[in-house]
């Protein structure tokens, strides 16, 4: 069965659904391990630094592997490539499970981002080839805008329910079944398809694609720990950069490239993936504390903040779908904007959050701007992307969609948690000053909130709630910043979306 069959148009929906279900849990693994830290630095001894690789080796493989994996798709098959992805993404999930060191799982974990990676630009890139009608396929996008919006909260929602029940491999063999479905699912229904121009991967491009963007992620990463104006992280940026010259270069010299760069001319496609980018920055900068604001400041456990994030999934789930007819209404431009706008004004109205803060009042609104912001960008701007290129070149501009969204949310933990580490530690410092703390006391609550309450547990009762107090006032202001800084970048973001992106597509490929 492939796309031209006359059963593909008649299944469409169904088809949609399948790959929804395989889009899913690859976003929900980008965040399902961070409820698990606290559990996992007790079961395998892990230190910071440890802890900080078994999240984000998911986050560099995946991403570095984006570009690539996309043009895979289009040359060999988008079908057979999203198959053995999610074969990947299982085998590799077991293992992690099983896992019995933390450098066996920081590897696992990151193996399972080659499946991921496999995966995610093929489930766009057949979508787009299924729904070969323009008004359908904005809404097609739209659904699956709406859950890939919606998986980023189920994420703790989901780590939350299992570490409840189950030890912590659970959060990674509960991939199995889901992968079995969506395989046997996959085989009956998905349909065949590539580029039929059949030119092989010049490898090159190939390569110097995963070194470019494999290297930014991890200068990102490792950015908040090395410093930004390290030798090490500027060193990273710049050799990036070179990177970046190089694969331009080379793929406007090649006659079949892995990216055709002259596509980034099309307004639709270069502000649209700067718009995902944007809006994914905001987004995962906001999760980064707002799960931690839950826990530590306001003291729910973990499948207790996971399930306050609820608002935020259904009103992305909600504002996916009707973002894309209001964009085929009212035009791509304005719709945008205005989600990069609201996302704004949910970031700003986070930012005068206290510990008593009222959830109904105030967290449950700034979450639902955040989330219909969220959908009023990435349906839109996912369709804009898509549809700027022909439906042979799918995968990779699905990948470039991706991968957008994947630099976006790591830049955006990298930025938004160095600007609340920057005022956290030495406001907590300030607080603490004159109370008999001893120096690995002090050191270690200026670290993190969670190292905090460890060492208020640890003191005499009379001197314990200063110091959360102390934790609790530091915490939020360093969050209030860190909130208004991405607000800012989410109203930069509006504004280049009014001057650059087109309100209309041009004619179809």
């Amino acid at each position: 069965m492939n796309v031209s069959d006359s059963r593909v148009h008649e299944r469409r929906w169904l088809i949609l659904a399948v790959l929804c279900l395989s889009l899913f849990l690859v976003v929900v693994d980008n965040l399902i391990v961070n409820v698990a830290i606290p559990t996992l630095s007790r079961e395998l001894n892990a230190g910071t630094s440890a802890l900080q690789w078994i999240v984000d080796s998911y986050s560099l493989v995946f991403a570095g592997l984006l570009l690539a994996a996309g043009g895979v798709g289009d040359r060999f098959g988008r079908k057979g490539t999203l198959q053995i992805g999610l074969v990947l993404f299982a085998i590799c999930s077991t293992f992690a499970a099983f896992s019995g060191s933390t450098g066996s799982l920081i590897f696992w974990r990151g193996a399972m981002g080659i499946g991921a990676a496999l995966v995610f630009p093929a489930t766009l890139a057949i979508v787009t080839n299924v729904f070969t009608d323009p008004v359908e396929r904005a809404k097609a996008i739209g659904v699956w805008s709406a859950v890939s919006g919606a998986a980023v909260a189920f994420g703790p929602v989901a780590g939350g329910l299992l570490l409840e029940h189950f030890w912590w491999g659970s959060v990674f063999l509960i991939n199995v079944p889901i992968v079995a479905v969506a395989l046997l699912l996959g085989a009956r229904f998905v349909p065949t398809s590539k580029d039929p121009s059949g030119h092989h991967i010049e490898p090159l491009g190939f390569i110097l694609s995963i070194a470019m963007i494999g290297l930014l992620v991890f200068t990102v990463i490792e950015g908040p720990h090395r410093g930004w104006a390290s030798v090490a992280t500027l060193g990273g940026f710049a050799a990036s950069a070179a990177l970046l010259a190089a694969f331009i270069a080379w793929e406007l010299r090649v006659a079949n490239p892995l990216l055709d760069v002259r596509t980034f001319r099309n307004a639709r496609f270069s502000a649209g993936s700067t718009a995902i980018f944007i809006a994914f920055f905001a987004l995962f900068g906001f999760t980064f504390l707002v799960t931690q604001y839950f826990q530590y400041v306001r003291g729910y456990s973990t499948l207790s903040s996971g399930l306050h994030t609820l608002p935020f999934a259904i009103g992305a789930g909600i504002t996916g779908p009707s973002a894309a007819r209001l964009a085929l209404r009212f035009g791509t431009k304005r719709v945008v904007s205005w989600g990069l706008f609201s996302m704004a004004l949910g970031l700003a109205l986070a930012s005068q959050f206290d510990p008593d803060t009222s959830y109904w009042a105030f967290v449950v609104p700034s979450m639902v701007l955040l989330a219909s912001g969220l959908g009023c960008v990435t349906s839109p701007a996912t369709e804009a992307v898509m549809g700027s290129v022909t439906r042979e070149k799918a995968g990779i501009a699905s990948a470039v969609n991706d991968t957008a969204r994947e630099v976006g949310g790591t830049l955006g933990v990298a930025v938004v948690g160095s600007v609340f580490a920057s005022l956290y530690g030495p406001k907590i410092l300030d607080n603490l000053a004159g109370l008999p703390i001893p120096k690995e006391g002090l050191d270690a609550a200026e670290s993190s909130m969670a190292a905090a309450l460890i060492v208020a547990e640890r003191a005499p009762a009379a001197g314990q709630g200063a110091i959360v107090a102390a934790a609790r006032d530091a915490f939020m202001s360093g969050w209030m910043s860190a909130s208004l800084v991405a607000a800012g970048i989410a109203i930069v973001g509006s504004v280049l979306t009014l001057v650059f992106l087109p309100n209309r597509a041009a004619s179809p490929h």
